[in-house]
């Protein structure tokens, strides 16, 4: 099967080069690497348009203009513009083990998603990574996480994947097939500001009967130190996102209005592969 790797991000050039240097040093390649961008400036299109000359898979940029944090939209725009059969999403900002493409491949299933989880780099290792280091998956690593979540163990990975109940959500390590996200339309549009829409597909996702699994024991990801959006209170519920949640729920939505389907026709042409561009 055909996959695509879709990368979220947002002025981070120094976080993105290694991230996607952890992507071309994969065990196992995706078949193209989508980089979606929020808007940054133009040294990250510069930073694609170098790494991307020599990339070992296809790799293309997709931007839009900066009108504050939409990440839904600008996922959307990754996934409109791929043509992988599964689709992995991760952040600009996330480190993969090199078998995390593998790992996710290994225990993919028709009508089902993948849920996987991060291990938080304290700042000093953050420092670490972005000036070149070694990523390190060990429970000692500098940070906050639980220590088996730093533990690569596939055969207690597919004894994981049996459990139905996917475990916390993290759009920043997660895996579907491309017929469901856009069965559900993907992402909802309207959530922009820091969180939500993640939670919102994934119950829109389950009410179309498609079982989200956790990933545990694999497909690991480190995820770089910076400073928290999150609201101080995330079940605040005169937070608009919130409200749209409870709406979802309420109503057992599975397609969005404001989807995938926006952007599809921009994306009726794949965009162009940077390997082999000139400088």
């Amino acid at each position: 099967m055909r996959t695509s790797l879709v990368i979220l991000t947002y002025n981070w050039p120094e976080a993105l080069e290694r991230v996607l240097a952890a992507v071309a040093a994969q065990s196992v390649l995706p078949d193209e690497v989508i980089v979606t961008d929020d808007g940054s400036r133009a040294d990250t299109r510069a930073l694609v348009a170098r790494v991307g000359r020599d990339f070992p898979t296809r790799i293309a940029h997709v931007w839009q203009d900066d009108r504050g944090f939409r990440a839904a939209r600008a996922r959307n725009r990754g996934i409109a513009a791929s043509r992988g059969d599964y689709t992995m999403l991760i952040d600009g900002d996330i480190i993969a083990h090199r078998d995390f493409v593998a790992d996710h491949l290994a225990l993919a299933l028709p009508g089902h998603s993948l849920q996987g989880s991060r291990l938080d780099a304290s700042a000093a290792e953050t420092a670490r990574l972005i000036a070149g280091g070694h990523p390190r998956f060990d429970p000692l690593m500098p940070g906050r996480f639980p220590p088996h979540r730093a533990i690569r163990a596939p055969w207690l990975a597919r004894i994981k994947a049996r459990s139905k109940s996917g475990g916390r959500i993290f759009s920043c390590n997660m895996s579907a097939w491309r017929e469901d996200l856009l069965r559900v339309n993907g992402f909802d549009e309207r959530f922009e500001g820091y969180g939500g829409e993640d939670q919102d597909l994934a119950k829109r996702m389950r009410h179309a009967g498609i079982t989200r699994r956790q990933l545990k024991f694999a497909g690991l990801a480190i995820h770089l130190f910076h400073a928290s959006r999150a609201p101080g209170d995330p079940n605040d519920m005169s937070l608009p996102a919130n409200r749209m949640i409870a709406e979802t729920l309420r109503t057992r939505a599975v397609r969005c209005e404001l989807g995938i389907d926006a952007h599809r026709a921009e994306f009726a042409e794949r965009p162009p592969d940077l390997r082999g561009a000139a400088a």
